[in-house]
């Protein structure tokens, strides 16, 4: 038996981490525990580092409006230079379904506070200078938006998190929870028992077995995205460009410039790769890089450095599952869909205002629409 802690939290990862530093900042007793070595290891260390508050659920716009603003504010509250850069999103339509598909959710995402408009073909073109305007219809433009390192910002928050006073445990795997009265009173290892007041399942793509544990059947399925990068180049694109029509084999991708210079894509396959594999395949560059180079035809010219494979813990909506679930102090931050890095700093101010008995006026939406017990039969139309 170890030392008790006010909360144990499964998974130091995109979530994990930033919900131990604002546990510990509330001045909570707080252990992290991580299979890997260090934190971020696991689908954090897979992200391309886009961060946006530009989605459908109004409930996942409110989330990233605050990570958005923690990630804008670190280097200046903090001293630690995470990457951010605030270049934009940009959704862009080809044809007339996605541009009615983009167009009819701007009233919503108006009124979660999202700062977005819809614009035409020549804006989209100074935007992204050199876009083909072929068929071009406009697109959305979200100037707020931006992108950050992942390996910078979760060891960032991690330091953060200890000077407040969390712990964290590397190498050590969650093999069971003591639960009695309905309540989790003690989370195990291989070697110790960690009696606590709370357990938090933050566990990425183990959130399923882990929630088994608990009692919990989690509606998250692990799906496989691939992504690469680019040598380093004079900036030349600011907004990460998101191109949703479908073509053989894949349905939208992505792109964008880092702070580095490098190009940073990613694609959707389809139909989806469940699994958990993380060998990147030789079908990924042939299927991506023709559209983008279409999209963009200057691409063309830049070298590729590297790809790799990621998890996705998909959910059957598309948003995460956020909330208390199972025992009376029991929750989880599961099922982030490949968005866990722009969610996570705002999932996790949530769920310690849920933890701490605190609140926020958006608190009850934001419960109800990401809730481990809604119906799943909508669907997050920019998943």
């Amino acid at each position: 038996m170890s030392r008790s802690y006010d909360v144990v939290i499964a998974g130091a990862g995109s979530v994990g981490t930033p919900l131990a530093m604002y546990l510990a900042g509330a001045g909570l007793s707080v252990l992290c525990m991580d299979r890997a070595a260090s934190a971020g290891q696991g689908n954090n260390k897979c992200a391309i580092g886009g961060i946006r508050a530009t989605h459908g659920e109004p409930a996942k716009v409110r989330l990233c409006l605050h990570s958005i603003d923690v990630f804008r504010t670190w280097k200046e509250k903090h001293g630690e230079n995470i990457g951010w850069l605030e270049g934009g999103y940009t959704y862009v339509a080809y044809d007339e379904r996605i541009e009615a598909v983009l167009k009819g959710m701007l009233p919503r995402q108006r009124a979660a506070g999202l700062s977005i408009d819809w614009v035409g073909p020549d804006e989209i073109a100074e935007i992204v200078p050199g876009i083909s305007r072929e068929g071009l219809r406009g697109g959305t433009w979200s100037p707020r938006d931006g992108s950050a390192s992942p390996m910078l910002a979760v060891y960032a928050f991690c330091r953060r998190a200890r000077a407040l006073g969390a712990e964290f445990l590397f190498g050590s795997t969650v093999t069971g929870l003591e639960i009695t009265g309905g309540a989790v009173r003690a989370v195990r290892t291989r070697d110790t028992v960690f009696p606590c007041g709370a357990f938090v399942n933050c566990a990425g793509s183990s959130a399923r077995s882990i929630g088994a544990m608990a009692g919990l059947d989690l509606a998250v399925q692990p799906d496989m995205h691939e992504a690469g990068v680019t040598e380093p180049v004079k900036r030349f694109l600011g907004p990460m460009v998101v191109d949703m029509r479908r073509a053989p084999g894949s349905a939208n991708y992505y792109f964008y410039q880092h702070d580095t210079g490098q190009v940073v894509f990613c694609i959707t396959p389809d139909p989806p790769l469940p699994g958990e594999s993380t060998a990147e395949t030789s079908e990924f560059l042939p299927l991506v890089a023709p559209r983008m180079t279409a999209l963009l035809p200057r691409l063309a010219n830049l070298h590729v450095r590297r790809t790799w494979r990621g998890c996705y813990p998909q959910t059957p909506d598309g948003s995460p599952l956020v909330g208390r679930a199972g025992p009376d102090n029991s929750y989880v931050a599961v099922g982030m869909c490949g968005q866990g890095f722009m969610l996570g700093p705002g999932a996790a101010a949530f769920l310690t205002r849920m933890i701490t008995g605190a609140s926020d006026p958006d608190d009850g939406m934001v419960a109800d629409a990401l809730s481990p017990y809604r119906d799943f039969s909508g669907s997050e139309a920019l998943k």
